[in-house]
């Protein structure tokens, strides 16, 4: 029984020191090598001026658009026009009828032709007794001729007959303005074009009771006029893009029921204001349309030209990163990744403004990416520039 017990030492030694071998040899393949830092494609931040365009939405309106309202209260005897009538300026639109302003113009008339009558006759009575008055005046010259008392009457009749032609001249002068008031009324009775265009609305119809705008109770206008071959395409410009804009400049744009098709024209009125609500500022283009092929009320959309006065930094697209907090890019110095937070602005290509810590010439990864956390070790190569 001893001599086996002996035996089993040599072997438990052996069966241990094979055991603490294998464990050696484990932990040495579990200890890693010096692993080479990942590369890291870099590119310089870039200082240059913008110089593009983006494409923003507008609005095309008629260059001139008016409702005709009358400007006197009257029943609508005729209309000579109807939606997509071509009308020129002074063009007689309508006529309407307010038989009490006629009324009124006959009497009006009446009483300056009295008016006129009666000064007639003062002025012919006038013309009378100053040639008698200078008859006895030449006689009163010879003594005896005529006596002193009647030369006085003659001259006071004289005076009489100035003062009284005198009333009535104000007389006829006053009832030709009230005539002239009264035909002036009657004249709007006929409703005329104030503009060339085209009737794109009509709103009543023969025997309708229309008046001015504001008037008691007859609100309604007659038609709506529009310009065909002249518009102004209305542009809300962000504020971000509204610097810079310069009158005159020729821009393009496209409608999309002429696909295919380019107009352009040129920048005429700017509002140099900012809509609150919108953030934008409206500007408009004038478009001559000879040919009258647009239609007022399109959308288009318009390549609007952005620059600015100054360098701004540039960095390609891909460059940027962002994550639920912030937007960044990741900067590569001495071999080491750091965060630098950005605000980006205009897209130019496959460039993008940033605005933050930078400089011209910091390397930056090109393609940014959260995985790439800040700190760690890179090996950076320059991307191949195109």
């Amino acid at each position: 029984m001893k001599a086996a017990n002996f035996m089993t030492v040599p072997i438990l030694l052996g069966i241990c020191l094979g055991c603490a071998s294998c464990g050696h040899n484990a932990a040495g393949a579990a200890s890693p090598a010096n692993q080479a830092a990942p590369q890291v494609e870099v590119v310089a931040v870039k200082l240059q001026q913008l110089e593009t365009t983006l494409n923003l939405p507008a609005e095309l309106a008629p260059y001139q658009s008016v409702d005709i309202y009358a400007k006197q209260t009257g029943f609508v005897k005729l209309i000579r026009v109807d939606r997509g009538s071509k009308v020129h300026q002074g063009e007689l639109l309508a006529e309407l009828e307010a038989p009490e302003i006629v009324a009124q113009r006959a009497q009006a008339n009446a009483a300056y032709q009295s008016a006129e009558s009666h000064f007639a006759s003062a002025e012919a009575k006038l013309e009378a007794d100053q040639a008698t008055y200078q008859h006895m005046s030449n006689a009163a010259k010879t003594p005896g001729v005529v006596a002193g008392n009647d030369l006085e009457i003659a001259q006071r009749t004289v005076q009489s007959d100035q003062a009284n032609s005198a009333a009535l001249r104000k007389t006829a002068e006053a009832a030709l303005e009230s005539l002239k008031a009264l035909a002036q009324l009657e004249s709007y009775l006929k409703i005329i074009a104030p503009f060339d265009g085209e009737v794109t609305t009509r709103y009543v119809h023969t025997g309708a009771l229309v008046g001015p705008t504001g008037g008691p109770g007859v609100t309604t206008p007659i038609v709506h006029i529009e310009t065909t071959n002249h518009h102004r395409l209305v542009v809300p410009v962000p504020e971000n893009f509204a610097a810079g804009v310069r009158e005159g400049t020729l821009v393009r744009f496209t409608v999309p029921s002429f696909p295919g098709r380019s107009f352009r024209a040129p920048i005429a009125r700017i509002s140099h204001g900012v809509d609150m609500k919108t953030r934008t500022m409206p500007v408009e283009l004038d478009v001559k349309d000879a040919r009258a092929e647009l239609t007022p009320g399109l959308f288009c959309s318009v390549e609007w030209p952005v620059d600015r006065t100054y360098p701004t930094l540039f960095v390609p697209v891909s460059a940027v990163a962002s994550d639920l907090q912030r937007t960044f890019l990741i900067r590569i110095r001495q071999n080491r990744s750091e965060w630098i937070d950005v605000k980006t602005g205009v897209r130019a290509g496959e460039l993008i403004e940033v605005f933050g810590d930078l400089q011209e010439g910091d390397q930056v990864a090109l393609r940014g990416t959260d995985q790439l956390r800040a700190g760690a070790e890179v090996s950076p190569h320059l991307a191949n520039s195109k």
